[in-house]
């Protein structure tokens, strides 16, 4: 907390350089609504094929085709990237349902997955069925949604 007798000095400056990759840094007191709304502007789908990821203090903007699945986790939503690497996603699965390209399919009710980055489904002796990653991630598809998935894909 800053002593109420210092001055508060706002700073703000704009670089315009065409050959270097955009970057956005804020340096601020605290997280407020405020700093909420600019993030969301700076984030917002200008670059529709790509989605904010956040590890610990960063934010990388994740190439959507790139992603090869959505799961939820302890009501988090996470990312699992082409390397094996997991980011979270600050949106719920139903809102990126309705922004992804149709490549991405709901495999469970805690899944999206990318159809183009599913390298082969393995059959458990349960008869479950799991999607099995390019990168080796694996993830279970429900009955329900394999049974679609099957009636419209000709599995």
């Amino acid at each position: 907390m800053m002593p109420s007798s210092e001055v508060i000095r706002l700073i703000f400056r704009l670089f315009i350089d065409r050959d270097k990759a955009e970057e956005v840094t804020a340096t601020v007191h605290e997280r407020t609504p405020l700093i909420d709304e600019i993030e969301r502007l700076v984030l917002q789908d200008s670059l529709a094929d790509q989605i904010p990821g956040y590890v610990e203090d960063e934010i990388l903007m994740l190439n959507a085709a790139q992603i090869e699945c959505f799961v939820v986790e302890e009501e988090k939503t996470f990312a699992i990237y082409s390397d094996g690497k997991r980011y979270l996603i600050r949106k719920r699965l139903y809102e990126l349902e309705k922004t992804l390209p149709g490549n991405f399919e709901r495999i469970s009710k805690s899944a999206l997955a990318n159809w183009k980055a599913i390298e082969r489904f393995r059959v458990q002796l349960s008869g479950a069925v799991d999607a099995v990653f390019k990168s080796g991630y694996v993830e279970c598809i429900s009955r329900r949604c394999f049974a679609e998935l099957k009636r419209r894909y000709g599995l």
